[in-house]
């Protein structure tokens, strides 16, 4: 017998609560542009540029004595941040872990390394049993070039998508996915600025993913879509696209509760470092499902849609719409 989070046939009114999810939409997405604005991103050195070192020690250390540590060190801006790790007791891994955040002191690389190693030696006379986990540093001119290479990035997913679902359906469809990616990618912004989780180039790859991950399932909602307008030639849009959405559903929820299984066992024990990734993705899979639903496809109730897909239109960009992808 096959597991099923949801019955095989639903009959679930989606488009009664369209007003609803829009508005919620819309005011979730201004709220994400406001908190960019207000509250800004935490850049990680991949971003900002400077050095960051992760110590351990085998007894717990008071912050204030790594502070104190660093203070007499002339280091300019440098913050020194406890990590909470929620799944060390099950990996038996560092409990006593320090994040330190050094800025950038100098573009020359060998002017930074003696400032990582006057750090270390430093700490090691100072803390008993310290132990250096990780160290990291960019340079400002490569953290400046980072940032520009991760919004062409996200742009060019963004056109690519655009570009594939005009090839395989009709411009409708294509904006109506890119507005849910747009949504999607808006929201996951606007959380890490309101939660100042730290932004770095992991975050960067979790919105491509985000922007796959969304892409794929309202891929499966507008094939269904095509299917059944040529099925249901005479059927209103709005009943056919809910009969789409509710053939799928349980495809969808299956595949999102899998997905988020194995997230957030990452996110439990996977330790800090993937941490933020992990956030990004459990967020990501969240609002993806729920855009797929609820905003791809209202918009592509609104704009409307060719109803006889047995009758090729290469005015609408449709000439490639039979190709298995």
């Amino acid at each position: 017998m096959r597991l099923k989070l949801v019955p095989t046939e639903t009959k679930i009114d989606f488009f009664s609560v369209t007003t609803l999810t829009a508005g919620l939409s819309a005011v979730l997405a201004v709220l994400s542009v406001v908190a960019f604005f207000v509250f800004g991103l935490n850049y990680g050195i991949d971003f900002k540029g400077g050095s960051v070192i992760r110590t351990s020690t085998p007894a717990p250390v008071e912050v204030s004595a790594y502070r104190n540590v660093l203070s007499g060190l002339e280091l300019g801006d440098f913050t020194v941040t406890e990590v909470k790790d929620p799944g060390a007791e099950l990996t038996d891994t560092e409990r006593n872990a320090v994040m330190i955040r050094i800025e950038q002191q100098s573009d020359d690389p060998e002017t930074q390394n003696d400032i990582i190693a006057e750090v270390k030696s430093a700490l090691t006379s100072e803390i008993d049993g310290v132990s250096f986990l990780q160290t990291d540093s960019v340079g400002a001119k490569v953290s400046g070039e980072l940032v520009v290479a991760g919004i062409e990035a996200v742009l060019l997913a963004v056109a690519a998508v655009l570009f594939y679902i005009w090839l395989r359906f009709e411009w409708q469809f294509s904006l109506g996915a890119v507005a849910a990616l747009v949504h999607d990618v808006i929201l996951t912004i606007g959380v890490f600025a309101v939660m100042q989780i730290e932004f770095n180039l992991s975050i960067i790859a979790a919105i491509l993913t985000i922007v796959g991950y969304s892409l794929n399932d309202t891929v499966v909602v507008f094939d269904r879509v095509r299917e059944n307008l040529r099925r249901f030639k005479a059927r209103p849009l709005k009943e056919v696209l809910n009969l789409s959405i509710n053939e799928t559903l349980s495809r969808t929820v299956m595949t999102s509760v899998t997905t988020l299984l194995a997230l957030g066992a990452l996110y439990v024990l996977g330790g800090d470092v993937i941490r933020g990734f992990t956030f990004a993705m459990i967020w990501g899979v969240i609002v993806g499902t729920y855009s797929s639903i609820f905003v791809a496809s209202p918009i592509l109730l609104r704009l409307g849609v060719k109803r006889d897909w047995d009758k090729d239109n290469g005015a609408a960009g449709t000439q490639f719409a039979d190709v298995d992808a």
